[in-house]
């Protein structure tokens, strides 16, 4: 490997990905642009109650919003920029970034080549052990303290892994990310979906966990059955993987543990010495990530900063430990130019995913559909409605990612909804957690798929050709699921 390749950007988004992902927001842009001039527009009155902006129940009214002008729709991933969500997009695109130039700067200097050997030598002959722990791991933090975008920072390492293991890049989605998003939806204890929805309704705090607990199994099930036969199928004929030609110049790289330790073999005493110094300085900076994550869900006043925290910690101690590794300055600084034009094509998917939901904010037309879901539930059996909240929330999350903003925008209506047709708010509250959760790896709006995409080979639409019948799977469980509540009158409430 030649220096200048070595000083090439790990991360970057192909030509093929971008427009793939491109051409699919631009369309789902222009789809929400339509329905803005389609749908009437219409709003609840609003309150402030504890510094949170919530609905007024029954004061929906038809208003005489201006259409949204089309040319509007196109300037709107622009516009977004100096919206209400502008902050957050600002920490969205410099998380990206941070991860990218913090990985390129971690393979250069090997620190990953000496950490995924020592981890792959130590489960030598239990892969598959290690895929369950490593599942079970990112699901838990998910299903407990709902971590779900911390988790990105992990995502290529996780990767890396699968790669020397003898994977491609989905088993390595799959075992973050993707299980990240089925423990932040199977959900136990998440504050950000849990507890809000839950407090909103007037429920005892964590009540009804008992039978959450069950469902976390058997999700958990589900998604190391799907994670382990696909790992055996490409292990038995790499050229099924659906990434196989993508993912050839990576998985050179990481094609078994030899290979790794051939790179760390090569090292002098002296440089091998840097080498352990500055992994162990990675490993502070690790350290104190989880710290932050696990501080952020019980300290609520640092939990909105968490996302940039983490961000500035792995990209610092990308640049310590780099540096501690001998890496002269000047090669670092083409690394870090180098891994920010990479990424930088996902900026502008980022921005036209946010931009879905200022359009529809914008046009008017949010509440309009909050008004006539909410007529519909009143009018059904128990069994449909508690259906038509769960496809509620499901249209919701395209237009609204964060789990917190949702659950203060429609549970202010579901809750007392729920008592005149039946259904236990407890019941409400886990169709709130389904259809907040399994759409974050499925919808191009989010920007946690559109990140993970990112940093991997693999474009939006192979990623769906390879989850829908996990996904097609994970629905009809909810399903059950739902109907178990309705019949079982899941409470206490």
């Amino acid at each position: 490997m030649t220096e200048n390749t070595r000083e090439q950007a790990s991360i970057k988004i192909g030509k093929r990905t971008f427009f793939i992902a491109f051409s699919i927001l631009l369309l789902l842009i222009i789809t929400v642009g339509i329905l803005t001039r389609v749908i009437p527009t219409g709003s609840y009155d609003r309150i402030v109650t504890d510094g949170k902006e919530v609905l007024v129940q029954n004061s929906y009214h038809l208003t005489q919003t201006a259409k949204l002008p089309v040319f509007r729709w196109f300037t709107a991933p622009f516009e977004v920029l100096a919206s209400s969500d502008s902050a957050m997009i600002i920490v969205i695109i410099f998380f990206l970034l941070a991860v990218s130039i913090a990985f390129s700067l971690l393979e250069r200097s090997d620190i990953m080549s000496l950490f995924i050997s020592k981890v792959v030598k130590k489960f030598s002959g239990m892969k598959y052990l290690l895929l369950a722990i490593i599942v079970f791991f990112f699901m838990l933090l998910g299903a407990v303290i709902g971590t779900f975008e911390e988790n990105i920072a992990l995502v290529p390492i996780i990767i890396a892994i699968a790669y020397c293991l003898g994977w491609d890049s989905l088993v390595g989605l799959g075992m973050s990310i993707l299980a990240s998003c089925f423990g932040f939806t199977a959900a136990i204890t998440n504050p950000f979906s849990i507890a809000i929805t839950q407090e909103i309704s007037n429920l005892p705090l964590y009540s009804g966990s008992f039978f959450r607990v069950i469902i976390f199994i058997v999700y958990f099930g589900l998604v190391y059955f799907f994670l382990s036969r696909y790992a055996k199928k490409i292990e038995k004929n790499p050229e099924k993987s659906l990434v196989f030609g993508e993912d050839q110049a990576l998985r050179a790289k990481y094609r078994d543990i030899s290979s790794l330790e051939e790179v760390l073999n090569q090292k002098t005493p002296e440089e091998f010495k840097k080498l352990r110094k500055a992994s162990l300085a990675f490993g502070v900076f690790i350290a104190l990530i989880f710290v932050s994550v696990i501080a952020a869900s019980f300290i609520s006043a640092i939990s909105d900063y968490t996302l940039p925290i983490i961000g500035l910690l792995f990209l610092v101690g990308g640049l310590v430990s780099s540096a501690i590794a001998g890496i002269p300055f000047k090669e670092r600084l083409k690394i870090t130019g180098s891994a920010a034009a990479g990424i930088a094509p996902g900026i502008i998917l980022i921005l036209m995913a946010m931009s879905v939901k200022f359009i529809i904010s914008e046009g008017g037309i949010m509440d309009t559909i909050l008004y006539h879901t909410a007529n519909a539930i009143m009018s059904t059996s128990p069994y449909v409605a508690i259906l038509l909240v769960f496809a509620l929330i499901l249209l919701l999350e395209l237009f609204v990612g964060s789990s917190s903003a949702k659950a203060f925008l429609v549970m202010p209506l579901i809750a007392p909804l729920s008592d005149l047709v039946g259904i236990t708010r407890q019941t409400s509250v886990l169709a709130f957690c389904f259809g907040d959760g399994f759409s974050n790896i499925i919808y191009p709006t989010n920007p946690v798929l559109l990140i993970c995409l990112g940093l991997t080979v693999v474009s939006y639409t192979k990623w769906i050709k390879w989850t829908i019948k996990l996904q097609l799977v994970s629905f009809a469980l909810a399903t059950i699921f739902l109907f178990i509540g309705v019949a079982i009158h899941y409470g206490p409430f």
